[in-house]
Formats: structure tokens, sequence, C-alpha cells
């Protein structure tokens, strides 16, 4: 984390917001040209950067309006495109966070529900990460890399880089559930996707206090992790619906799933309510001391 590209008080802001968008995208282009990553990591990885890229634009969107609200609808588009292997994939992972849950399957049973999901993964794979769709990727960051040398970030003060931090972390506070436990799986994905942009947008502010900026983003990714979870777990469920690949398991799969879902959502709360418990204007001008004492 201490390599990124990020604010630091002997750089102009503007420039140092330049590099961290340069470094999103070449990470992004390594994740499709690295011949040595197989087509369900160069998917899960590529998606990852474009949160990032999504992130950086949503911090960036009053100085570079148009080009903003272009590429963050390229970037989800891009991301959905792939998404059909990544969803298998999380419906795997759903299943491994089952474990230890009681489950009502056999070995063999068991050993047969995975193998259903690996077919839907296998299939989505064969049909995502095309030579067309890799040359469709390639146009869309090349089209990203000019656009970023002709961004007027020169006049940009860290002072407008808090404000748009803080209403970043207001925008997470407002997506908390008013009920935890009756809390539905769109209010929770809301949280999530206000979680992840606030979770990278910080990374941009990590060199002003090592210690504080690691721990606030480590936080953060487990608040994320918990609710990544409950998504996965909202994913095989689908798969269990009527003339879906698990259907027949469905009975002995879902009351494991909701116990599972349950424990999720009781970490998520407790992470949250650690995370974002301070007001945004108290968060605001956390991030100002930040600067000042690190100058």
């Amino acid at each position: 984390m201490s390599d990124k590209p990020a604010l630091r008080p002997e750089l102009a802001v503007g420039e140092a917001l330049r590099d961290v968008a340069r470094a999103i995208l070449a990470d992004a282009r390594a994740t499709i040209e690295e011949p040595t990553r197989s087509d369900a990591e160069a998917v899960h990885d590529f998606r990852r950067e474009m949160k990032r890229w999504r992130a950086l634009l949503r911090l960036l969107e009053p100085f570079i309006a148009e080009d903003a609200e272009r590429f963050r609808i390229d970037a989800r588009d891009l991301a959905r495109a792939l998404g059909g292997a990544r969803d298998a994939q999380s419906a795997l992972d759903a299943l491994a966070d089952l474990a230890g849950q009681e489950l009502a399957l056999s070995e063999r049973s068991l050993a047969t529900v995975r193998g259903r999901i690996e077919e839907v993964r296998q299939a989505a794979e064969t049909t995502t990460l095309t030579g067309d769709m890799r040359l469709r990727l390639t146009q869309a960051l090349d089209q990203a890399d000019a656009a970023v040398d002709r961004w007027p970030l020169h006049v940009l003060t860290f002072a407008d880089v808090a404000q748009r931090l803080a209403l970043g972390y207001g925008a997470a506070r407002r997506a908390l559930p008013e009920s935890w436990a009756d809390a539905d799986g769109e209010t929770l994905h809301e949280l999530r996707k206000r979680i992840v942009s606030h979770r990278y947008q910080m990374e941009t502010v990590v060199p002003l206090w090592r210690r504080f900026g690691k721990m606030w983003i480590g936080e953060a990714q487990r608040l994320r992790d918990r609710l990544g979870r409950h998504q996965d777990l909202l994913l095989l469920v689908r798969l269990t619906e009527p003339h879906q690949p698990l259907a027949p398991w469905r009975s002995r799969l879902l009351p494991a799933i909701e116990r599972r879902k349950a424990a999720h959502v009781r970490a998520a709360r407790r992470l949250a309510q650690r995370l974002l418990v301070e007001k945004p204007k108290a968060f605001r001008r956390r991030l100002d001391v930040m600067w000042e004492t690190g100058r």
C-alpha cells in the first residue's frame, strides 16, 4: 500500500491524483495482459480495478464532470459484462463459507452441488473473456488513459479532496440500515457499494498518517468482506430457485444459508458501528489535521 501513488504534502495535489489514476489504469491493463493469469483471476482482478477506478471518478467528479460520468458508466458496464463467471465463483465461495454450518448434505451430495456450480462457472468463462472482450477492455483503458492527461487537476487543493472524502463517508453513513435485523439484500448491497467506494478513496490519504490510514482501510475492508459474503450467499440462493442448477437441494441448503447470513449481518453491524461512528464534519476535521500535521 505504501508504494501506491497517493496524496503527500510534498506533492501537488492534482498531480498526485493524476498519478493515482494512471496507476489504477496500469494495474487494470496488467490484469488482462499478464499471460500467467487464468481467465478467472483476470476477471476477478479487472473487476477489482474497476471498483478502484469508479471510486476515484466519484472523488473527482466535480472537477472532471463529463469524463467522470462517462468513464464510470463504461467501467460499470464492463464489470457487468464480466459478471457471469464471477457470480459463479461467488456461489462457490458461499458454499465454502457454509462449512461447519451443519449442512444436511452428504459428502457425495456436497460434491455434486459443487460440481454443478463449477459447470456454471466454466460455461461463463468460455463466453466472457473472449478475444473480442479483451480488445474491448483494452480500448476502454486506452481512452481513459488519454483523458487523464488532459484533466484540469492542477487547480485542486487538499480542501477540495477532503470535502469529497467527507461526502463519500457521509454517503456510507446514510446507507446504514435503520434496522439491521430487517435489512434486505438490496439495502446491504447498497451499503457495500458505498463502503467499497469509501475504502478505495481513503487509499489516497494513507501516507498522511500511515498507522491510522491502514487501520481505517483494514476496518473498511473487513466490513466490505462481511457484506460481500452476505451477497455471495444470496447468489447461492438464486441457484436453488426453480429450474436452477441447485433446485433439488434447496430445502437442505436454505437453513444453513439463513444462519450464515444472520451471522454476517451481526458482524457487519459491529464493524459499521465502529467505522462510521463519527459525524461527517468530525471526519472532515480529522482529515484536515492529518494534512496540516503531515506538512
